[in-house]
């Protein structure tokens, strides 16, 4: 099983630089970043983990040039977003953004995709809440049509655009979403919750999950097989993917029963001394 770590890496945290050469040392796997551009302070909705918001969220570095930076001084780490904010970026740049980390990378990166919890950062975005996941859909549309090899165009009700020449092009090369599909990009896993909205997406136009915490798995994981094998993907391609997961020693054992190959372990938001000695606590996984 590969070991991955994320980290809210802020202004006050350890740098990227560090905390990327200290990990491909150790021999840890990858590094995954979130996203957040703002956090209005006349909020509504409630912090995902309930209480009241972590001062980091509203202090975050943005994720691909704190990963352009984590690249630069690494050959082997993985580096990866958890999640994207698809729905709050131009899509055309931001297939631009991630097809250069890759291309630079050498193949390295994996796009985590979400919807996002909050409602009034998604606003200034300009994103309609309740049309959200059409709208992610579309734009990730777009970023494949942009990504494939030849130019072509692309209509959706909510992102368009002509054809193109778009270059550079991802490193990694496509896989197959089924006989004569093929799936241009980087790596890409979609995070949320389990259910059947969540699961046709991943089906659809996924490399795979990046299920937040890794609780449920048991329940969830063949609901999502099935669901997979039925839009036609191979069985052997799903990636699944546990997320900010705080380890034990039994839940990695179970996760290995399952058949999950990649885990991603949470570190602390801080200074460089306590990530570090969380990086050697966490070394007995590796």
């Amino acid at each position: 099983m590969r070991i991955a770590t994320t980290i809210f890496l802020t202004d006050r945290s350890v740098t990227p630089v560090r905390l990327a050469r200290s990990l491909e040392e150790r021999g840890f796997a990858g590094l995954y970043l979130p996203e957040h551009t703002h956090i209005p302070v006349a909020r509504d909705t409630a912090a995902p983990m309930g209480g009241d918001l972590p001062e980091m969220y509203g202090r975050t570095l943005d994720p691909f040039v704190a990963l352009g930076q984590a690249a630069a001084v690494t050959s082997r780490l993985g580096l990866g977003t958890g999640i994207t904010l698809v729905a709050q970026h131009d899509p055309i740049g931001l297939a631009k953004q991630v097809a250069t980390l890759d291309h630079l990378s050498g193949g390295r990166f994996t796009l985590g995709v979400g919807y996002g919890w909050n409602v009034e950062e998604a606003a200034d975005h300009g994103v309609e809440w309740r049309t959200r996941r059409e709208l992610v859909r579309d734009n990730m549309a777009l970023m494949r049509t942009l990504w494939a090899p030849e130019p072509a165009a692309y209509v959706g009700q909510y992102a368009s655009v002509q054809a193109s020449a778009a270059w550079p092009k991802p490193a990694q090369p496509p896989r197959e979403l089924g006989p004569g599909q093929p799936l241009h990009g980087p790596r890409t896993l979609l995070g949320g919750a389990a259910g059947p909205k969540l699961f046709a997406a991943v089906a659809d136009h996924a490399d795979g999950w990046l299920p937040i915490g890794g609780g449920g798995l048991t329940e969830s994981l063949p609901v999502l097989r099935h669901v997979w094998e039925a839009a036609g993907r191979d069985p052997k391609s799903l990636q699944v993917v546990p997320y900010a997961v705080r380890p034990t020693p039994g839940k990695l054992a179970h996760y290995a029963e399952l058949g999950i190959e990649e885990v991603v372990l949470q570190l602390p938001s801080a200074e460089e001394d306590e990530v570090l000695r969380t990086l050697d606590d966490y070394a007995q996984y590796l």
